[in-house]
């Protein structure tokens, strides 16, 4: 049988507030354990939550980003369970009435574009954290991220492969940094997703029965863990056993996935609103200030680069974050082939800023560099030989491309007649590469090209030595 795999993520993206959704404490990461828990964020008797309105605005942020519904009113509610880094027993959320309904995110997956639907983003606080490593028979809590701000992103069930769910939450990723509402540092707990796996036989429109795999910090784990939960599902139906709906973790040492807790329905959570918190008002005139002030998007920025002769593929690579498409942004302007332009900056730029560890803010290339660099090729003023040897030399801080021209006489040669002359000489001094070429041996003629490109110490143009040698050799 054929099956088919349906997955739905939830992601929690921490908002980059100074300070937590309900209280003045402090957000920043890094803090000795158990010294940015206030009183309200451990719902001492007697304190009041005030909610942050920079969160709100972070989250209607994001839902004009996806072109989703901003509900004037939302509900704060209660999620009641009981874990000991929940000081409070429950945690406040959202849940009848969230503040982002619907929206959608474009991604991309070899090279073809999918539309993943999604369901809402609600704004919740987080609980604390459990310690295990390093203490002996008992467990440590620290509540310094009890009460930061999220967002919970939660996707419809469109995504049909690890690959695509990849591909879904870099797309998330990147967007959440672009509109500047978090900073997604995964290895901080900044940007971490749910994935929700069933099989289900193929042409099926039934969904199956679902595990959810908690917390996973990295894109790679990420695809491994839904690899690996596919592969066990499929298993265990083929060998006539059932689905239970649970809770897993991913245990990346072990590369599987293991049962953490029976998953739990939204009855069992006992939802209701807040006592101590207002509806949340949102008015229209807010919504339109902060759509004012929303940056240019990364489906417009893809369009504006394909409007300019780059392909899907290489408008989607330049726009994985914000930062990227203003460095190539900065590059294409009064460019004369952006295409080749965006060729130099997906290989050889990225090349060495993945070799040296850098981001593509710290290039030690500027965009106007790399431009003039690209027009010197386009102009037949250097090969791509002589490119890659002005590249290395900017990047050294050896000064701009015709600087470095000048100084290292690296102009091609593109004059014909003494390209000519050149290639009359090696053609009279390499009689058997030339029978060998005119005996239908292609290998020769590739000789004959070296001997040019020797002669003149890589500075001819080799499609100008291709052609004249094959109009001397046609004769």
């Amino acid at each position: 049988m054929k099956w088919e795999t349906v997955i739905g993520i939830e992601t929690h993206a921490q908002l980059s507030t100074k300070s937590k959704i309900f209280s003045g404490a402090a957000t920043a990461f890094g803090a000795a354990p158990n010294t940015q828990a206030c009183a309200v964020d451990i719902a001492l008797p007697g304190v009041l939550p005030v909610a942050n309105r920079e969160a709100v605005a972070k989250a209607v942020r994001f839902g004009l980003a996806v072109g989703a519904s901003i509900n004037r009113r939302s509900i704060f509610a209660r999620k009641n369970y009981f874990y000991p880094d929940l000081p409070k027993g429950y945690q406040i959320s959202q849940y009848e009435t969230p503040i982002v309904q619907g929206g959608a995110l474009a991604i991309f997956v070899d090279g073809a574009e999918k539309i993943v639907r999604l369901t809402r983003a609600h704004l919740e606080e987080d609980a604390g954290k459990s310690l295990h490593e390093g203490f002996h028979d008992f467990t440590g809590i620290d509540l310094n991220r009890a009460g930061t701000p999220l967002l919970e992103i939660v996707s419809e069930p469109d995504l049909r492969s690890a690959q695509e769910a990849v591909a879904y939450a870099r797309g998330l990723h990147a967007l959440v940094r672009w509109i500047d509402i978090c900073d997604g540092n995964m290895q901080e707990g900044s940007f971490r997703c749910d994935a929700n796996v069933s099989v289900r036989p193929a042409g099926s429109d039934t969904l199956g029965t679902r595990s959810e795999i908690k917390n996973l910090n990295s894109f790679r784990f990420l695809e491994r863990a839904i690899e690996f939960e596919v592969r066990r599902q499929i298993e265990i139906i083929e060998d006539g056993g059932t689905i239970v709906q649970e809770t897993r973790l991913y245990d990346a040492g072990r590369d599987e996935t293991r049962s953490m807790r029976t998953k739990e329905d939204a009855h069992d959570y006992r939802y209701f609103p807040d006592p101590d918190l207002l509806p949340l008002s949102v008015e229209q005139a807010w919504v339109e200030e902060i759509r004012s002030a929303m940056p240019e998007l990364p489906q417009a920025k893809r369009s504006a680069f394909v409007a300019l002769g780059l392909s899907p593929y290489q408008a989607g690579v330049l726009t994985a974050s914000r930062e990227l498409a203003e460095y190539s942004a900065a590059a294409f302007a009064g460019a004369a082939a952006p295409a080749e332009l965006a060729n130099w900056i997906t290989g050889a730029l990225s090349a060495r800023l993945n070799d040296e560890g850098l981001d593509i803010t710290a290039s030690r290339i500027t965009p106007a560099q790399l431009r003039a660099l690209a027009a010197r090729i386009s102009d037949g003023t250097l090969s791509g030989k002589m490119a890659r040897e002005v590249f290395d030399a900017v990047w050294a801080g050896e000064g701009d491309p015709d600087a470095i021209i000048a100084k290292r006489g690296l102009k091609q040669i593109s004059d014909s007649s003494e390209l000519e002359k050149i290639c009359d000489e090696v053609i009279a001094g390499n009689a058997r590469q030339v029978e060998d070429y005119r005996s239908g041996k292609d290998k020769a003629f590739n000789s004959l090209v070296g001997q040019v490109m020797k002669a003149t110490r890589g500075k001819a143009n080799p499609q100008q030595v291709s052609e004249i040698l094959k109009r001397r050799l046609a004769g």
